[in-house]
């Protein structure tokens, strides 16, 4: 099972909120910002970088610190 603590109110153990990351690889109009492609798994071209970060960030339910699930776990575990 796994453990959070809040690295930044350092008490909360309890109340998260965790955040899953769904990349959408898209193309934009410079002039507008409209969506002009949107891209399906594996389609990207090739200056197209996929999203490479975490699938879960976590967010404490007491003072709000956003971070990565593994900052969360350590703490946690000490």
């Amino acid at each position: 099972m796994t453990r959070y603590r809040c690295p930044s109110c350092k008490t909360n153990r309890s109340r998260f909120n965790l955040i899953r990351q769904v990349p959408q690889p898209v193309r934009l109009d410079p002039q507008t910002g409209d969506i002009i492609h949107e891209y399906t798994s594996g389609e990207v071209d090739p200056f197209h970088r996929p999203y490479t970060g975490p699938e879960l960030k976590v967010q404490c339910g007491i003072c709000g610190t956003i971070g990565d699930e593994l900052t969360f776990i350590k703490f946690g575990n000490s």
